[in-house]
């Protein structure tokens, strides 16, 4: 996880990186505007990742059809880690139980936050990548498994950043 956070951490300007992702962003920064971009930012970023959990639960049905039942439990794996994902995001309180209340965010934390919206993104296009892997190997019995691991891996490293950007926001009170 660390690697992954440096790299992302060592962008140069993590704002302007998110606000390229979601037209019509630009409040953000505006603190009365807070709590309803968090909830847009949100909204994206569980629609990406529905579209990711469509596509894996495709692909076990696939490995049923096409006889390769022994992966079919690995596949679920990697379908209940992006599932964890989707519905912690979607159902995290609007503004993370009043992180835009009367507690004010530092611009390091603030940072930090959008170091991590970014991080989602950059995670989603990991996953679809990983997801494209796992279908170019469905026939190739013996790259299959370390496609299937590799997209529980980056599955499950969505929940722990969703943890971790809650963390911050957390500490931050």
């Amino acid at each position: 996880m660390s690697d992954f956070f440096e790299k992302v951490k060592g962008q140069v300007d993590p704002f302007k990186k998110l606000l390229s992702y979601i037209p019509g962003f630009k409040g953000y920064v505006e603190r009365q505007s807070r709590r309803d971009a968090d909830k847009i930012l949100r909204e994206t970023v569980a629609r990406r990742f529905e579209e990711h959990w469509g596509r894996a639960s495709n692909m076990q049905a696939e490995l049923v059809n096409s006889g390769m039942i022994k992966y079919v439990d690995d596949m679920e794996k990697a379908s209940i880690a992006l599932r964890t994902f989707i519905d912690k995001i979607t159902t995290a309180a609007r503004g993370y139980s009043g992180l835009f209340d009367a507690v004010q965010i530092n611009e390091k934390e603030l940072e930090a936050i959008y170091q991590f919206d970014v991080a989602f993104f950059d995670l989603g296009d990991q996953v679809g990548r990983a997801l494209d892997n796992v279908e170019a190997t469905l026939s190739d019995e013996s790259g299959l498994p370390a496609a299937i691991r590799n997209l529980t891996s980056l599955a499950r490293l969505a929940v722990e950043t969703f943890e971790r950007r809650a963390e911050v926001v957390t500490d931050s009170k």
